[in-house]
């Protein structure tokens, strides 16, 4: 029974949000800093979600392939590479670096 009243206050609480964001004014969001702002804001939220998945386990802050192949992935940004070139990248050395240490 829990997991249901989760699911209805995850429900409620997006249509909450969902709502909010209509009722916000026109003016509001026509205003540079907000724009500027929204413009950042999925940026920074995708860096936190990076730096959460590969430096967390749970339980602490690690050092493992996945570092590694976020390097690898840095690296291919600073020389312009391909978005597809750039995942590739990450992949190989995160997979190589794991088939090397066990």
């Amino acid at each position: 029974m829990n997991i249901w009243i989760a699911i209805g206050v995850t429900a409620v609480g997006c249509y909450a949000a969902k709502l909010i964001g209509l009722l916000v004014p026109a003016g509001v969001l026509e205003r540079p800093l907000v724009q500027r702002l929204a413009a950042l804001l999925p940026v920074a939220l995708l860096a936190a979600l990076t730096a959460q998945q590969t430096f967390a386990d749970g339980r602490g802050l690690v050092l493992d392939a996945r570092a590694a192949g976020l390097a690898a992935a840095a690296v291919a940004l600073l020389l312009r590479a391909p978005f597809l070139l750039v995942v590739a990248a990450a992949v190989v050395v995160t997979a190589g670096v794991r088939a090397m240490t066990g």
